[in-house]
């Protein structure tokens, strides 16, 4: 496991110290993180590195998963889809569901989290663990990685209700925040730079990993990596590829992706782009297992332009994660992407299939400006999204709610334009 001084060689000694000093402040307080699957999406991804380093500086972090039938995530993934702005239905049966599965796992986690001086229920899956607790002792955070901006009304005015009673709620963009009667956050995720997603590998262990898929290493290639969801928008990144082969016949593409257990419709959505493929041999839809960090990272480096075409995007971890080996994104105009692609400067903001052909042709046409924009991407991520920044604003919040007045102490990442 690694520990916090790992973490010295990337963003430095004096970073290191600061966590250290502010994670003196919360020695004995015991901390619970709350979601609904360990594996597939940014969220567990983030969980699986937070913990254990809240762990290694001296603080008490648990994390807990919520379980549930199918009815169940079928009903919390309508909220995703309605949260983003997609009309979903709101049945009667898929509600009861929700709140009976809620309820049934406040009752096997009562004693960890009345116990708890803090809880972090992220999302809208254990949103309702809440209501179960009339004895709880800490305080009670909402973190909410969804982008909120322009929800379908009728879902979030289920849910909003189910909010008020928490103390803090904690959003990834400004833009994303609803109006709450409680103090609110602003903490954007990150990535582990030392993870087998994010560490350096050597041209030779790049070559040894993607070699299965037998990319020929003399044709660029196209990537994006993303779970299999409509928001990602994988079958206009198709569309994209078609019209820069006519131009490039040479190009390949890379769809990776793997699926979550909290997601139901990763299947179809797959289904999806397999008929939209269409059989092309140079066309590879691979779907990967939780644990191919290392093919994700190996990809990552192999690719020549790495898109990540979302038309909705609470942060995009797989800009991040691209960008911090040197890669360019072409990513759409839309959530946390903007936050990440400065646009013609760390990569490319597009709205349409058109716009990111264009922006494909002109990067494979430009190596020179590949490695310039590759530069910055790096640079931009060192600064604001690597895990210690995270790990700092989420100590610094918990600071100011325990000790702090809560209506003056906000955490927020400054973007260095």
């Amino acid at each position: 496991m690694r520990s916090v001084q790992d973490y010295a060689s990337v963003a430095g000694q004096d970073v290191v110290e600061h966590l250290r000093q502010l994670a003196a402040l919360l020695q004995g307080v015991r901390i619970v993180h709350v979601n609904s699957t360990r594996l597939g999406g940014g969220v567990a991804e983030i969980l699986r590195e937070l913990v254990p380093l809240k762990n290694d500086l001296g603080i008490d972090a648990r994390w807990e998963v919520v379980k549930g039938e199918e009815a169940f995530y079928q009903c919390t993934k309508n909220f995703h889809n309605g949260l983003q702005g997609t009309p979903v239905p709101m049945s009667e049966h898929l509600l009861r569901t929700y709140e009976e599965t809620n309820a049934s796992n406040a009752e096997e986690l009562r004693s960890v989290l009345e116990e708890a001086d803090i809880v972090f229920i992220h999302d809208p899956q254990p949103l309702l663990l809440l209501q179960s607790m009339p004895n709880r002792k800490g305080k009670w955070i909402w973190r909410c990685h969804i982008d909120l901006s322009r929800p379908y009304r009728p879902v979030w005015k289920y849910l909003r209700k189910f909010t008020l009673d928490y103390e803090a709620s904690i959003f990834s963009l400004a833009d994303f925040s609803q109006s709450l009667p409680h103090t609110q956050f602003l903490v954007p995720p990150s990535i582990d730079p030392l993870n087998e997603k994010n560490m350096d590998l050597s041209s030779e262990r790049v070559e040894e990993l993607c070699a299965p898929f037998k990319l020929d290493a003399q044709r660029p290639v196209m990537l994006q990596v993303s779970r299999f969801d409509r928001f990602k928008d994988p079958c206009g990144v198709l569309r994209a590829y078609r019209l820069v082969k006519a131009f490039a016949p040479g190009v390949q593409l890379v769809l990776a992706g793997g699926a979550a257990t909290d997601d139901p419709e990763g299947e179809a959505v797959l289904e999806e782009v397999r008929f939209e493929a269409d059989a092309d041999p140079d066309v590879h839809i691979l779907l990967l297992p939780p644990d191919a960090d290392l093919t994700i990272n190996a990809l990552q480096r192999r690719a020549d332009i790495v898109l990540q075409k979302s038309v909705k995007e609470g942060f995009g971890l797989t800009v991040t994660e691209a960008m911090w080996k040197g890669k360019p994104v072409i990513g759409g105009d839309t959530g946390g992407i903007r936050l990440q692609v400065v646009n013609h400067h760390t990569g490319f903001l597009v709205s349409s299939p058109e716009g990111a052909a264009l922006r494909t042709r002109y990067l494979l046409q430009h190596p020179d400006k590949v490695q310039e924009m590759g530069h910055k991407a790096k640079e931009f991520v060192r600064e604001n999204f690597l895990i210690t920044r995270h790990l700092r604003e989420y100590l610094s919040l918990m600071v100011a709610l325990i000790y702090g007045d809560e209506e003056r102490i906000k955490v927020e990442m400054h973007v260095n334009r």
